[in-house]
C-alpha cells in the first residue's frame, strides 16, 4: 500500500489541502483563499458552497504538485477551523443559509440572557465551555430561530447540522457519512465531554433537536469513502481533528504537561492534562485534545481570536501592505520612541477576558504615526495576547504543517502506514528555539502599556 496521504486543512480564511509522503514529509500543496462575509457589525458568514469548491480545487493542485494520482493515496484526513456552523438539508445537501463562522459575535446578547438565567455554571461543568458567541451552539439556535421553517423542519429531521468537517464528510462521501470526530463536537456547547454524548440538557436549553445532530466518532476511525467521481479514486477518510486539536497532535503534545500555541487567523494555546478534566482559575476553556481508541485526552485552551488576521487587516481593511510577508520589514522601521498599541478586538476578545463586545483599538498614535508603526503594533499584538497567557521559551518544529501533519497522521496511522504514537512523538525535531533578548525594564513597561490599552478597550473598562 502507498505510503501517501492526503491532509485537508480548512481554515478561516483559506484551505489548504497537503500530500505527505511515507516519511511524513510534504510533496504537494494546494491553497485558495475564499470570501468573508460581514453582513453587519460583528457578523462573520462564509459561504459553504466556495468552502466546498475551495476544498476540491486544492486537492487537485496538491496532487498535482505532488505528481500523483487520488488512487495513490493511503488515507485523506481533515482538520478545520472548529466552531463554525453549517446546517443543510438532508436530502439535497444544499445549505439552508452562509455558515455562520466562529468569530462571529451575533449571538452575544443571547448568551447574556442564559447568563442572567445563571445557567453559565451548568455549561460549563457539562461542556467545559463558557457562555460566549464564539461556541457553535448558540449560533445553530440563532439560525433555527431566524431561518424560517428551520426549526419545524430540523424536528422532522430533514435538516443537518455540523461543524465544517461534518459538512466535507457529508459531501466527499455522497451524502453517506453524517459523523464528526470528539474535539469538533467538544466546541459546540452541546457535548458533555466527561460523558462523551450529545447532552440532552443542554439541547433543550438551546432548542435543537437531537435529530439533526451528527454520530461522534474518535479522531482515528471510519469516516467513510470519498465518492471516486470526486477525484478519480475512492479514498478512505481516517483521521478527523478540529485545527487546534490537529495541531496538538501534529507538535506530538502526548504527554501530560505539554503544550502547543499556534498562529494562524487566531492564536491558540493548548496544555494536555492527560485523562483529568483540569478546571481553570483563569477562565480558560477545558476541552478534548483527541479522543483515540476510545480514550478521551483532555486540554487547556486559551483562545485568541486575532493574530494573522490583524495582518490581513493590514492588506485588505487599510491597505498599507500589499502582502503578509512585507509586514517584518516594514515594522523594522518603526519609530522606537514611539509606543502604539493595537488591541485587535475585532470581534470581541477571547481568554482570558472574554468580552463578545468589545471592539478594535488603536492607543497612542501620533502626527508621526504612520504604516510601519501600525505593522509593528500588529505584530506585538500577538505577542501581548501570547503572553496573556504563558510564559515560556518557543520551539519552532521542523515541519511547519503542524496542524495538517496532525490530521495527516491520525488518518495514515489509522491506515496502518504510518508509525504509531509513540514513534511519532520521537520522530518530532525542533528546527529553531526562540528566547526572549529583549530588556526586562522595557519589556515590563511595554506590558504595562499593553494592559492598560486593552482595559480601556474592554466593553466595562
Amino acid at each position: 500500500m502507498s505510503g501517501y496521504v492526503l491532509a485537508i486543512d480548512q481554515g478561516t480564511t483559506s484551505t489548504r489541502a497537503i500530500v505527505f509522503d511515507g516519511d511524513m514529509q510534504v510533496v504537494g500543496k494546494g491553497q485558495k483563499e475564499f470570501t468573508q462575509i460581514y453582513p453587519r457589525s460583528g457578523w462573520v458568514e462564509h459561504d459553504p458552497e466556495e468552502i466546498w469548491d475551495s476544498v476540491v480545487s486544492t486537492v487537485h493542485m496538491a496532487l498535482r504538485d505532488a505528481g500523483i494520482e487520488a488512487r495513490d493515496l493511503a488515507a485523506l484526513g481533515i482538520t478545520n477551523q472548529r466552531e463554525t456552523v453549517v446546517v443543510w438539508e438532508r436530502e439535497t445537501g444544499r445549505p439552508i443559509q452562509n455558515a455562520i463562522v466562529w468569530q462571529d459575535r451575533r449571538t452575544a446578547s443571547y448568551c447574556d440572557n442564559l447568563k442572567r438565567q445563571d445557567l453559565e455554571r451548568l455549561f460549563t461543568k457539562k461542556t467545559g465551555l463558557i457562555l460566549d458567541p464564539y461556541f457553535s451552539g448558540t449560533k445553530l439556535s440563532w439560525m433555527l430561530a431566524n431561518v424560517k421553517g428551520a426549526r419545524a423542519r430540523a424536528a422532522r429531521g430533514d435538516l443537518c447540522f455540523g461543524t465544517i468537517d461534518t459538512f466535507l464528510i457529508w459531501r466527499l462521501t455522497g451524502g453517506k457519512s453524517f459523523l464528526t470526530d470528539a474535539t469538533n463536537a467538544s466546541r459546540t456547547l452541546m457535548y458533555n465531554i466527561a460523558e462523551n454524548a450529545w447532552d440532552e440538557d443542554l439541547l433543550d436549553i438551546l432548542r435543537v433537536p437531537a435529530a439533526m445532530l451528527p454520530e461522534v466518532k474518535d479522531c482515528a476511525a471510519d469516516f467513510g469513502t470519498v465518492d471516486p467521481d470526486i477525484f478519480g479514486a475512492a479514498i478512505p477518510i481516517l483521521g478527523v481533528a478540529g485545527d487546534q486539536q490537529a495541531a496538538t497532535i501534529g507538535q506530538a503534545c502526548f504527554a501530560p504537561g505539554m503544550m502547543k500555541s499556534t498562529y494562524g487567523t487566531g492564536c491558540f494555546a493548548l496544555l494536555n492534562t492527560g485523562a483529568d478534566m483540569v478546571r481553570s482559575k483563569n477562565r480558560l476553556l477545558t476541552t478534548i485534545a483527541y479522543r483515540l481508541n476510545g480514550e478521551t485526552t483532555y486540554a487547556l485552551e486559551g483562545s485568541i481570536f486575532i493574530a494573522g488576521a490583524a495582518v490581513q487587516w493590514l492588506r485588505d481593511g487599510l491597505g498599507i501592505i500589499g502582502s503578509a510577508a512585507e509586514t517584518n520589514a516594514l515594522a523594522g522601521r518603526a519609530d522606537p520612541t514611539q509606543e502604539v498599541y493595537l488591541v485587535p478586538a475585532f470581534t470581541g476578545l477571547g481568554a482570558p477576558h472574554w468580552d463578545a463586545t468589545a471592539r478594535g483599538a488603536i492607543f497612542g498614535l501620533t502626527r508621526n504615526s504612520g504604516p510601519a508603526e501600525l505593522s509593528r503594533a500588529a505584530l506585538e499584538a500577538v505577542c501581548y495576547q501570547t503572553r496573556d497567557l504563558l510564559d515560556a521559551p518557543v520551539d519552532r518544529p521542523v515541519i511547519l504543517e503542524t496542524t495538517a501533519l496532525g490530521a495527516a497522521w491520525l488518518a495514515g496511522s489509522r491506515a496502518g502506514v504510518w508509525p504509531d504514537r509513540d514513534e511519532f512523538s520521537a520522530m518530532w525535531k525542533r528546527d529553531r528555539r526562540f528566547e526572549p533578548e529583549m530588556d526586562e525594564k522595557v519589556r515590563a513597561a511595554k506590558l504595562k502599556g499593553w494592559k492598560s490599552a486593552v482595559k480601556r478597550t474592554l466593553s466595562e473598562g
